[in-house]
């Protein structure tokens, strides 16, 4: 059977793509609120768990010793833009534990906000790894292996400590193994899992709810949590969806973009989790798509109703600014 429409592109009044795919919402008790196509078909999340990736940073007590801040906790969940500050800020971290961007094992790229990659490349500078998307949570591991007192070279292989423990999180809180045999090669280059999306999303709902998790764990969800509600802008950048959107929600919903049309959310009152894939990979469906499922379930006072509404339904304008379609949740879903 075919996945659903999750998300169709209109021009003029005509439906001219559609991009399919699997969703659902779960409960922290596993209880199913919301699926739709193959939600046990194995994805890999990528950047999506990248909190629970961050979890053995607070629980070891490595950010506490290191005094890291709220905003350099919110970066070390983060897949930013390389602008000034996500780079600013990755530098202090690794300062904190004694290192620099030498120790960074995540390849350098180009600032994927625009402005910023201008601008560096008008000072004549080369792009470094404190601009990679993922130097947040490297720096954060970088400071995990330096307070697990082991030495961070080679923290991105799967027998490293760093990545030993990460792996135990994912477990734990998804409560899907990550066997050997589903591990591919993450682009800033840490071992992911696929797993299935009921998985994932179990994982968020105990991720925004604290149920099923240990009171450590729990209390590091939570300080996560805080922080990027706090710096909604850490995690991602200007103009980037999952800042507008926290920006807007904020400590009401925790979503996190994947590569590859994977996006999650945990959703804290309603102790609600969220994980969805498109099948073709499409950032922009996988964007309204989850809108759509927040506007479903989270209840919004008029005026944020009104603020959301450009996240649930974007605007497509061609090079001369004149609006020509949308992307949005198909018309009849």
């Amino acid at each position: 059977m075919e996945n659903p429409v999750l998300a169709e592109v209109t021009r003029g009044n005509t439906v001219e793509s559609r991009h399919r795919g699997s969703a659902i919402v779960i409960d922290a008790d596993g209880g199913v609120v919301f699926s739709a196509g193959d939600v046990e078909r194995p994805v890999f999340p990528r950047s999506a768990v990248k909190a629970i990736q961050a979890l053995p940073l607070l629980e070891s007590g490595a950010a506490d010793r290191y005094g890291l801040t709220e905003a350099e906790i919110a970066l070390a969940v983060s897949s930013h833009s390389g602008e000034p500050l996500h780079a600013e800020t990755s530098l202090s971290m690794l300062r904190k534990a004694g290192r620099d961007a030498g120790c960074l094992e995540c390849g350098a790229h180009w600032p994927m906000n625009e402005a910023a990659a201008r601008a560096l490349a008008k000072s004549g500078r080369e792009p470094s790894a404190l601009n990679n998307n993922c130097s947040g949570k490297h720096a954060g591991f970088v400071c995990l292996s330096c307070g697990l007192d082991a030495d961070p070279a080679g923290y991105v292989k799967p027998g490293h400590a760093v990545q030993q423990a990460v792996r135990g999180a994912l477990e734990e809180v998804t409560g899907a193994a990550h066997s050997s045999e589903r591990m591919g090669i993450d682009g800033c280059s840490i071992p992911s899992y696929a797993v299935p999306l009921r998985a994932l999303a179990l994982g968020f709902a105990r991720l925004g709810s604290g149920r099923g998790l240990g009171p450590a764990r729990a209390r590091a969800a939570a300080r996560i949590r805080a922080a990027v509600a706090a710096h909604p802008f850490m995690v991602a950048g200007t103009d980037r969806f999952d800042t507008r959107l926290m920006s807007l929600l904020g400590a009401r919903a925790f979503t996190k973009t994947g590569a590859e049309g994977v996006y999650c959310a945990a959703l804290p009152e309603l102790g609600y989790g969220i994980a969805l894939k498109c099948d073709d990979g499409a950032g922009r469906a996988a964007e309204v798509a989850l809108a759509a499922l927040l506007g479903r379930f989270l209840p919004m006072d008029e005026p944020t109703q009104v603020d959301f509404a450009p996240l649930r339904e974007a605007v497509l304008k061609n090079w001369n600014g004149i609006e020509v379609g949308q992307v949005r949740a198909p018309a009849a879903g």
